[in-house]
């Protein structure tokens, strides 16, 4: 037996020192009399010693110190007994796959150790590599016996393999020599195969195995991440380790160049790692490679191609919160999101970055002077990607041309519906993709349909201009060029109101081709072959493809492992190159059983450590020591009373840490202080921030009750009837339907929170003002399902010169309405939803009757064909107000009590069409209405 640090075994010359100081007795204590007290000198005192530890206890700390001393000396028994030396046949088989690149040099030392000691006893040796040879090379069918200096030759000349071992072909090799050998050496390289069973069976039965294990040997491998992992740039899997190793990733470029070094950590015992690197991606997009710094190799070495660029993609907005699921930017988000570098704004703050790609929804390319600003940007070589939608549909195109509108084809009027409740026509799919389309390649979905479509005018060059069509053979995606650059239009919109194209993953492969084709990529993903380009050897150096490499099919990179016909690397032409990565079908790795007797790189058995047995053994007495110690104190036999006390204490103290930790009970009650929120809260109530017992802040209370909400003008008069309309027409609601109104609010577009009322009336006098916040705020209650009641209070609200003064309502509406995006109106009829979501009505007076209302065009409305506005000037407000005695102060004309009856029930039905939508324009409610009619006179 030896020992690694033997100068540690100096500390058994303090055992006696420990000895004496386990027996020492604290010495007497002084007798001082003190005469003062004469009571205490007639008290009998009892001299108390010390209690000396028994023997046997002494011997079992002294024994406690001496394996301390003995196990951190590092002892160990040696095992040496020249392995190496083998008088006969000599078996060698080295994996030389990914995963032996990194201990290389030493693996050849090792095996050139091994030939020599064979060259000394005249011994053949058979040399067994097991990584597939290339098939143009010198192939070797079946491993044959050589003499020792032809095998150092072999050695020498040998390089590691970039594709894994095939441990099956060398079982079959194995298999078929049949021969026996005095000595079997195997350079393993720790990594777990499927066919480990039959290998080690097979390596076996050729003689005893004697298996190499590489001290400071660790698999590693760089493998791409998963999807939509934001700024994880590669995943580092390993054999599990028992410990931490701290490693370095270096990000380089196309020239070679350092471009960043990550330092991170594996932790003990993990599998995988992920790689962070948080660089803007104007330098993210120049890394080529990415390696782990002093561990070369293939299997360390991911290549970078052009799907891992992150291109600069600009989205126009409108303005507002975007709502989810129902927000034109949010399929479009959450499509390029993981792929690109997006960037939200104004056509200003936009085109003043570089951009590859622009895209606009609906309704966002509004202003002469935002247009030619994209026109310009256009023409100097930019894509823009156009979505279509009720903006696009009810503006004109008779007379201008596509360029002028920004259009790659000129467009017809209105919108065409594929299917509905009301139409035979039932939803159109896809046509498959033309071969000249950017989109050729991707798998259409059996359930991806369109339901409602812009259409292209018919013209000579449709067809060419055409990259995606439906299978009637109208056009969906059209094109064409500007200048340099190229417009392109989706004749659907961005959200799912139209189809539900931007729920799939064909949308998402569709927005990442067009940004490909934008920046001049051609990245194919079908079955076009791509020859090789350039290649990485074992060491993880890129250079020119083996003779022996084969094309690869676009849509056969993600399952294809790298072999001598498919070598890691770069395929197909520089403008649309796809890395196929070494790693890339690997998914965990575990370490490899032993086959045989472990020996190490010096061809000796490893010595056996024994410092973890004598620590053990101290601390197993160190155990037995303290339960000596504890049933020693037992044995004093205390009194009852003071267990008793004892016990007490611990019930008092564990109970007042229970109600001091407050632990969670599983119930999920809330404290005492803590009040629950009414299970009928709206929705928007999940909006508010968290608060504290401390300080909470207001709570809206829109978001607590459902309320009606009014505009504020400025005039006080106004704005009071407002307020007692509004009051009025809720309390009449409260008392026919089951909608529970509370007090109406004044609000403030622009500087309140409109996302909790579902109608706000707007009395629009003929000074009103608005302003780009104002707008974009109502536009965003708009689009978030909110209806907006706009009145006129009987002032003349067509809007013509005619009108009685400069400021009439009518003007002032055409004004304050400019920049909202208020799908084409249509006059209501009595055949209109809201003729009869509560009452059947024909006429919708106010305080003023026979004056027309304006709806949104049936088919032209987003949100389920809801109209966002309701326009009218028969002044509701002053028909449904009521004072603070319940009276109606204002006369309604011409119709009296029976018309304010009907301004009322106009009202309701306004607010029930705001509540519920389209739900009373389903079929199941035909029958009732018809009914309903039939009996009304």
């Amino acid at each position: 037996m030896s020992f690694s640090s033997p100068f540690l075994l100096l500390a058994l010359a303090g055992l006696p020192l420990v000895w004496w100081l386990l027996r020492a007795t604290p010495p007497q204590p002084r007798r001082q009399a003190f005469p003062p007290v004469a009571l205490l000198a007639g008290l009998r005192t009892r001299q108390i010693d010390a209690v000396r530890s028994p023997l046997w206890l002494l011997i079992i700390r002294a024994l406690v110190f001496c394996l301390l001393v003995v196990g951190l000396a590092g002892p160990f028994l040696h095992k040496d007994t020249e392995t190496a030396t083998t008088s006969g046949p000599v078996l060698l088989v080295m994996d030389n796959g990914l995963f032996a690149a990194p201990d290389w040099a030493e693996r050849i030392s090792t095996a050139q150790a091994i030939v020599e000691n064979a060259a000394r006893t005249q011994s053949p040796v058979t040399l067994l590599l097991t990584a597939p040879t290339p098939t143009e090379q010198p192939a070797q069918d079946q491993p044959q016996a050589r003499a020792a200096a032809e095998a150092e030759q072999t050695l020498n000349a040998l390089r590691p393999s970039p594709w894994p071992v095939n441990r099956a072909q060398a079982a079959k090799q194995l298999i078929a020599l049949e021969h026996s050998y005095a000595g079997v050496f195997y350079l393993a390289d720790g990594v777990a195969s499927p066919q480990d069973t039959g290998f080690a069976s097979a390596l076996r039965g050729a003689g005893p195995v004697r298996e190499v294990r590489f001290p400071h040997q660790t698999a590693l491998a760089l493998t791409p991440p998963p999807p939509a992992s934001g700024d994880i740039m590669a995943r580092v899997l390993a054999v599990p380790s028992a410990m931490p190793q701290d490693m370095t990733a270096l990000a380089r470029t196309a020239d070679g160049a350092t471009l960043a070094a990550i330092p991170f950590s594996l932790p003990a015992h993990a599998t995988q790692t992920d790689i962070h690197l948080p660089l803007p991606p104007e330098l993210r997009n120049q890394v080529e490679t990415i390696t782990l710094r002093g561990i070369s190799g293939a299997a360390t070495t991911l290549l970078m191609d052009e799907t891992d660029r992150m291109r600069p993609v600009g989205l126009l907005s409108a303005g507002g919160a975007d709502t989810p699921l129902v927000g034109a930017l949010f399929y479009i988000r959450r499509a390029l999101g993981p792929t690109t570098d997006l960037h939200e704004g104004t056509p200003e703050t936009l085109l003043n970055r570089p951009l590859s790609v622009l895209i606009a929804p609906d309704g966002t390319l509004t202003g002469t002077q935002t247009q030619q600003a994209v026109h310009a940007w256009v023409e100097k070589g930019g894509t823009l990607i156009r979505f279509a939608g009720p903006a696009l549909a009810g503006a004109p195109h008779e007379g201008t041309s596509p360029a002028d509108n920004l259009l790659p084809v000129p467009l017809l009027d209105g919108t065409r519906q594929l299917g509905g409740s009301m139409t035979w026509g039932a939803p159109q799919k896809l046509a498959p993709f033309d071969a000249l389309s950017p989109f050729r390649g991707l798998s259409i979905p059996a359930d991806v349909t369109v339901s409602r479509q812009v259409l292209a005018s018919p013209t000579d060059t449709l067809g060419e201009q055409s990259w995606a069509r439906l299978a009637d053979g109208t056009p969906l995606v059209t094109y064409s060029s500007m200048g340099k650059g190229t417009l392109v239009l989706f004749h659907v919109s961005s959200t799912a109101d139209w189809s539900n194209l931007p729920l799939s993953g064909l949308f998402v492969s569709m927005l990442q081709r067009l940004t490909e084709h934008a920046n001049g990529l051609a990245i194919p993903a079908d079955d076009t072959l791509l020859s090789p380009a350039l290649s990485l050897d074992g060491e993880g150096n890129l250079g020119p493809p083996p003779a022996t490499a084969r094309g690869l099919r676009a849509s056969a990179f993600e399952s294809t492992p790298v072999s001598p016909e498919h070598p890691p690397g770069l395929y197909g032409p520089r403008n649309g190159r796809r890395a196929l990565n070494a790693a890339t079908q690997i998914t965990a790795l575990q370490a490899a059983d032993p086959i045989g007797t472990l020996i190490d790189p010096q061809t000796r058995q490893p010595d056996r450590p024994l410092g973890r047995y004598s620590l053990l053994a101290a601390l197993v007495l160190m155990l037995v020591d303290g339960m000596a110690m504890l049933l020693m104190r037992v044995a004093r036999r205390p009194s009852r009373r003071g267990m008793a006390v004892t016990l007490m204490a611990g019930l008092v103290l564990a109970g007042g840490t229970a109600r001091a930790q407050a632990p969670d009970d599983g119930t999920g009650s809330l404290p005492p202080a803590t009040t629950a929120a009414p299970q009928s809260m709206p929705s928007a109530i999940d909006t508010l921030p968290p608060t504290t017992t401390s300080q909470a802040p207001a709570v809206p209370r829109a978001a607590l009750e459902t309320r009606l909400a009014y505009v504020v003008t400025g005039h006080p008069d106004v704005d009071e009837v407002s307020r007692q309309g509004l009051q009025g027409l809720s309390d009449f609601v409260n008392a026919r339907t089951s909608a529970k109104l509370g007090v109406p609010d004044a609000v403030r577009p622009g500087q309140d929170d409109l996302s909790y009322y579902p109608l706000i009336y707007w009395p629009v006098t003929g000074d009103a003002e608005t302003s780009p916040a104002v707008t974009a705020n109502l536009n965003s209650f708009m689009a978030h399902g909110g209806i907006l009641l706009i009145d006129t209070q009987g002032d003349d609200a067509s809007g013509e010169e005619g009108s009685t003064t400069s400021g009439s309502a009518g003007h002032a509406l055409r004004r304050v309405t400019a920049g909202l995006q208020i799908p084409p109106l249509t006059t209501m009829t009595d055949h209109h939803l809201l003729a009869h979501t509560f009452y059947l009505m024909h006429d919708f007076p106010g305080r003023y009757a026979g004056q027309p209302i304006w709806v949104a065009r049936e088919g032209d409305a987003e949100n389920d064909d809801v109209s966002p506005v309701i326009i009218g000037s028969a002044d509701w407000a002053h028909a449904w107000a009521v004072d603070g005695h319940g009276g109606t102060p204002y006369a309604v004309l011409p119709g009296g009590a029976e018309q304010r009856v009907q301004a009322y029930r106009f009202g309701l039905n306004a607010v029930i069409y705001a509540l519920t939508g389209s739900y009373k324009a389903d079929q199941v409610h035909v029958p009732m209405l018809l009914k309903r009619l039939e009996d009304t006179p």
